[in-house]
């Protein structure tokens, strides 16, 4: 803001040096104005299709089978050592053969190999099974 000042009676009269603001506040509305139309406006949301009402109630908990993976590679089948993968793959078949397949958890030591691990869940693959679960992530956790 400036400031005008009386000059005396017999000198010229002083320039006015105020910066008219107005057009550089309408500039900048309209500016303003052009961005918020242009910007797409984002939605977030995620579709799902949600079963409508209740759930039924479970008659009886599901079977589950703990499957171990050691860290020298040794297979667990409930607490029964696995022969080798042909037996792996048969325990397998019978699982998918099942009308009602019981839950597969899968528990790797800290240290097995990842070839082991990936080697008993592409035999769940491929023989059919269809309910299975990796358990004990928490000691992944450190």
């Amino acid at each position: 803001m400036a400031m005008t000042t009386r000059s005396s009676a017999g000198a010229e009269p002083e320039a006015m040096v105020d910066i008219n603001t107005t057009p550089l506040i309408d500039v900048m509305l309209v500016l303003l104005i052009m961005l918020i139309i242009t910007i797409p406006i984002q939605t977030h949301a995620v579709k799902l299709d949600m079963p409508n009402g209740t759930p039924p109630a479970v008659a009886k908990a599901p079977v589950v089978v703990q499957i171990d993976v050691a860290a020298d590679g040794a297979v667990r089948w409930n607490g029964e050592i696995v022969a080798d993968r042909m037996a792996l793959e048969r325990r397998m078949r019978e699982v998918a053969t099942q009308a009602d397949q019981p839950e597969l958890h899968l528990r790797a030591d800290r240290l097995a190999s990842y070839r082991d691990v990936a080697a008993v869940m592409a035999a769940a693959e491929r023989e059919g099974a269809k309910r299975i679960g990796l358990v004990g992530n928490e000691q992944y956790a450190q």
